[in-house]
């Protein structure tokens, strides 16, 4: 059983002078067995009526200490307290807990009730993985109205006034029981009260004295939201519930239940459920239409039979078989129409930019393709069919490959067999990174929503904003980091989705970022490149090109100086000093660099748009070698000690020896290839818009 209080850290707390030993007695009667927790006027017992000696009756006794010296304050605090016992005597509800006793020795009283096991809905909510079930809250709702409905209908009506989840326990076969009635008053039409409650599930006439039962309707409503989103109302700023729907949080919700969360937590009390019984038909109505509906259909993530054998393709060429998985589910229109390649790629300029290639230096050759012992039968180990494009890039744990797809799921895929595992439905494309973290899966969508997701598909919370994320969140010190089109970069807690803060661009930022100790390098289509602070989300400076930056920044540590190294729609690469954003030095391409670099070895690995990916070193930008891949780069190469990987926009995946500089392999999809690809294992992992992801031997 838990109540609305702390718990106590241990004998030495500062409250454990005040606390009742174990096997003290009250009233000859009540032998105090353990503290339940203590709150802020006193604690709360697990004691042991002795008056039954033939059996053991527990029983929960609730202390009011009070060390006031006025005595008329103290008279005032005692009759409140037997106001409370009263009022508690009168009530017979199986959701509420009865009261048996109740007395006053010296400066404390206490009330003797009886005994809820359980936990708390907070308590609840904290151990859950991923989102609470939309039926099981409804329920619980459900037979929380019947409790409102029961104190509401006492002449004067009671106003409980202080709803929220750690003050509702869950008890046996998913039964309620509303707890700590303190604040509980009687209600009289027209009297103002004090403002008593708990901030964030209190609607504004609460603030104002003004108290009715659609007071309990708006905390009920808040609960509900919290309980929904995993998003707690106290950490917000009050009254924000409308910038936040329940759906926009949770996209698995139903509509219904969005509609009944957001109805009861109107503002102004007349457009809200003007009873707790009309507020629970509602909740009746959204779980039969969830059902009526198909409950299941709206749930974030689609669990399918595992992929049979024919799925698995192993010979390049070979016409896909037929998927053996039903179309995905799509409820809501994509919001955003999904840009097509090759037009986006590579973006053309005007022709104040003239393409001069880089100047030859001695040394310096261009890798020969015809020179090369070129493999073209290389065989995939497999290949996995989507249904949309495949932009995003891969992640991998050890069980299984994670990629976003433009079919607005997030797929996990057996590493080894290729297998369909689970996929997880947002509502736009998805062409990002997912960054694995502690289990869960963080990345964002076209829908303009970040999500967090367990590693077995659960949403654990979501973060909206105002735009399509187009930027592979990083996660460090607990925190994710992310850009939007909406022009900012976000800050959020990796565990809750709370925003720390954020950064404002002038434009879009499409750029992933990347940390330095204290400092989040991002770049911007603003054409800047900025260092923003890690623990204010202020800028320390910015670096402007002369085109945008949607190429992703790399750092490199020296004992001498650290670089940033970022391509730019102006045709350059820059190393930038990551101190104070001077250029130390610029590489000049003949188009514009979307590929974000990778530095392996002290050289930087980048490709541009101009067909050619470049080898350059990483102090000077000297050019070290190019290669001819005739067609534009935007996929990120991944770096071994052995070779280099990455795709161009005519379909081809190339493998290149990183110390041999020749061509190992090359690998044919059908349609271009903007996703960057994940070496493990010995196994190299990439997606093309051919709607496929392909395992490709390293």
């Amino acid at each position: 059983m838990v109540w609305e209080t702390q718990r106590l850290e241990g004998p030495d707390s500062q409250d454990a002078e005040n606390i009742l030993a174990k096997g003290s007695v009250l009233q000859k009667r009540y032998e105090i067995i353990k503290v339940l927790g203590v709150g802020g006027m006193g604690a709360v017992y697990l004691a042991q009526d002795l008056r039954f000696s033939g059996a053991k009756r527990l029983c929960a006794i609730k202390e009011m200490t009070n060390n006031t010296p006025d005595p008329h304050v103290r008279r005032l605090a005692v009759q409140n307290f037997e106001r409370e016992a009263n009022l508690l005597a009168l009530l017979k509800h199986v959701g509420i807990p009865s009261i048996s006793d109740f007395f006053t020795e010296g400066v404390r009283s206490y009330l003797v009730m009886e005994y809820v096991e359980g936990e708390n809905l907070e308590d609840v909510l904290e151990k859950t993985e991923g989102m609470l079930d939309e039926d099981t809250v409804l329920d619980w709702a459900h037979q929380i109205c019947d409790v409102l409905v029961h104190l509401h209908s006492q002449e004067p009506a009671i106003v409980f006034r202080d709803l929220k989840p750690s003050n509702i326990m869950l008890c046996d076969n998913n039964k309620i029981t509303l707890i700590d009635f303190g604040i509980a008053k009687a209600f009289e039409t027209g009297e103002k009260h004090t403002m008593i409650g708990t901030e964030g599930y209190s609607p504004p006439e609460q603030y104002k004295g003004k108290m009715d039962p659609r007071v309990d309707i708006y905390a009920l409503g808040a609960t509900l939201h919290h309980l929904l989103t995993k998003r707690d109302p106290r950490l917000e700023p009050p009254f924000t519930f409308h910038e936040e729907p329940a759906k926009l949080l949770n996209p698995a919700l139903s509509q219904a239940t969005n509609d009944l969360i957001m109805r009861a937590l109107e503002y102004d009390e007349t457009k809200r459920y003007q009873s707790a019984d009309e507020l629970r038909a509602g909740i009746k109505a959204a779980l039969a239409r969830d059902k009526s509906a198909g409950a299941q259909a709206s749930a974030g993530t689609q669990m399918l039979p595992s992929a049979p054998a024919q799925h698995t393709t192993m010979l390049p060429g070979q016409p896909p078989a037929p998927s053996p998985y039903p179309a995905p589910q799509q409820p809501y229109p994509a919001p955003y129409p999904s840009p097509q390649y090759p037009a986006q790629y590579p973006p053309q300029y005007p022709p104040q930019y003239p393409p001069p290639y880089p100047p030859q230096q001695p040394g310096i050759g261009i890798l020969d393709e015809a020179e090369d012992d070129l493999n073209d039968s290389i065989l995939p180990i497999w290949k996995f069919k989507c249904e949309d494009e495949v932009r995003g890039a891969p992640t991998a744990d050890d069980k299984n490959l994670y990629i976003g797809v433009y079919d607005h799921n997030v797929y996990a895929i057996d590493l080894k067999s290729g297998e369909f595992q689970w996929k997880y439905a947002t509502e736009g494309g998805i062409a990002v990174r997912p960054f694995l973290y502690n289990d869960r899966l963080i990345f964002g969508s076209e829908d303009r929503i970040a999500y967090a997701i367990t590693s077995t598909g659960r949403l654990v919370w979501t973060c909206p904003t105002e735009g399509r994320i187009r930027s592979s969140p990083v996660v460090e010190f607990d925190h994710a980091f992310f850009g939007s089109d909406d022009n900012r970069l976000y800050a959020v807690n990796a565990q809750t989705g709370r925003v720390i803060w954020r950064f404002e661009a002038l434009d879009a930022i499409r750029s992933s970022p990347t940390l330095g100790d204290d400092v989040v390098y991002v770049g911007s289509e603003d054409g800047h490149l900025y260092a923003v602070d890690l623990s204010k989300g202020s800028a320390r400076w910015r670096f402007r090109a002369n085109r945008s930056i949607t190429s992703s920044p790399a750092l490199f540590r020296s004992k001498e100086v650290d670089i940033v190294v970022i391509g730019s729609s102006d045709w350059n690469v820059y190393g930038l000093d990551a101190k104070t954003g001077y250029t130390i030095w610029q590489f000049r391409t003949s188009k514009s660099v979307i590929s974000s670099p990778v530095i392996f070895d002290d050289t930087v690995y980048i490709g541009s748009t101009d067909n050619y990916m470049y080898a350059l070193d990483i102090g000077s930008g000297r050019l070290q070698w190019k290669y001819d891949a005739g067609s534009a780069i935007v996929s990120t190469p991944a770096v071994t000690e052995e070779a280099l990987y990455f795709g161009t926009m005519s379909g081809e995946f190339i493998c290149l020896g990183r110390k041999l500089k020749k061509v190992r392999w090359r690998f044919k999809t059908g349609k271009p290839i903007p996703s960057s690809p994940l070496v493990s294992d010995g196994i190299v992992y990439i997606g093309s818009m051919d709607h496929h992801v392909y395992a490709l031997p390293a």
